[in-house]
């Protein structure tokens, strides 16, 4: 008997392919049918992974067709496997959308010490200072710095009622709405919590706050890489994280495993870049000079190794220490070298943003609402 394409594909129809509900001809499982005489060698594609699906389907396949076209029919079935990929996209984002809140940004360290408190609170500044509407979140849960770091130290959150809700209303200053488990404890009080406990506190000032419209929310997390970093990136859409070393080899280890992190397939956040802080030391009488005491361009030499965006270099100031010790960061300080740095600094984390929402995909359709000050982006 002389065997036709046609005859086996409209036998073919009376298949269902496993899982989807049409049939194999309609779903384009049948990817090709060659005849020799009396056999036929199918090719089929299925999405379905088991086992126990690829044998079905063969057998179904052997019936139909000795059944409905030639009982003798030799046939030989090449089913192949297509299952949709079960990992997750590239820079999936993850979380709870937060109403309002239009970019998050954590900003993070491997090691402790490196200044990323200091940094925070000036890129959050700078940003307020260029027309921006900015909001922090302090969550390093057990050594919180910005209520000192903002002179907001004995200052509490207010309760308002927003839709019959009780929200918290962050305190504000120099333009910068802020929360901190501080806030909630005595200054000389430890805070001694288990992971789940402190995870707990911090989705309270995420999700039981009244933060209102935001362009750049910062998230000042703490060193290391433990259970509220998890917290973080499970509870809130992350936009991108920032990464602060010094230039040193003992820190830019550690940064290195921040930097990894956030690049892991379970987290799988995208990272903005690294700021190198205390990059050099020039002293005031000598305005010229600058003294590598930490090294010179480690976290500049990292960022290249790593393949992502160097976003600038902190000198090493007196006076920025002193600003963070008397609540009034150090990029407040207008004409100066230290305002130039974190303005630079502040201008590449914007334009990194502002790249990261053009190619990956957003948390929301991402409007960014002026950019007055901020020369190096262009808007949209």
């Amino acid at each position: 008997m002389k065997l036709e394409k046609k005859d086996i594909l409209k036998a073919l129809e009376n298949i269902t392919v496993p899982g989807e509900g049409m049939n194999m001809v309609e779903s384009g499982a049948v990817t090709n049918i060659q005849i020799f005489g009396d056999e036929v060698e199918l090719d089929i594609t299925i999405k379905n992974p088991s086992l126990q699906a690829r044998k079905k389907t063969e057998v179904e396949i052997l019936k139909i067709i000795h059944k409905e076209v030639y009982e003798k029919a030799k046939i030989k079935i090449n089913v192949k496997v297509d299952a949709p990929s079960t990992k997750p996209k590239t820079n999936e984002i993850k979380g709870k959308p937060i109403p309002g809140i239009k970019n998050i940004i954590a900003v993070a360290s491997g090691k402790g010490g490196v200044g990323k408190s200091t940094v925070t609170a000036n890129l959050a500044v700078t940003l307020a200072k260029m027309g921006f509407k900015v909001g922090l979140l302090d969550a390093d849960i057990y050594g919180p710095s910005m209520p000192i770091m903002f002179d907001v130290a004995n200052e509490k959150p207010l309760a308002v009622n927003i839709e019959g809700k009780s929200k918290m209303k962050p305190v504000e200053s120099y333009g910068v709405k802020l929360l901190s488990i501080g806030f909630f404890t005595q200054p000389n009080q430890a805070v001694i919590w288990r992971g789940p406990m402190a995870s707990k506190a911090l989705n309270q000032m995420i999700f039981d706050a009244h933060w209102g419209e935001i362009d750049f929310m910062l998230i000042d997390l703490p060193p290391g890489t433990g259970d509220i970093h998890l917290s973080i990136v499970q509870a809130m859409p992350i936009t991108g994280a920032v990464v602060v070393s010094t230039p040193q080899e003992v820190a830019l280890a550690d940064a290195r495993k921040g930097v990894a992190m956030f690049q892991q397939d379970s987290i799988n956040v995208p990272v903005l870049g690294i700021v190198e802080n205390m990059a050099y030391f020039t002293p005031e009488e000598l305005p010229d000079n600058k003294y590598y005491i930490f090294g010179k361009e480690g976290a500049k030499n990292l960022a290249e190794d790593l393949k992502i965006p160097f976003l600038g270099e902190i000198p090493l100031v007196q006076s920025i220490r002193e600003a963070g010790d008397v609540g009034r960061p150090a990029a407040m300080q207008t004409g100066t070298a230290t305002e130039a740095a974190f303005e630079e600094l502040t201008r590449n984390v914007v334009q990194q943003v502002v790249n990261r929402n053009d190619s990956l995909p957003p948390t929301e359709a991402v409007k960014i609402t002026t950019m007055a000050g901020c020369s190096a982006v262009k808007k949209k």
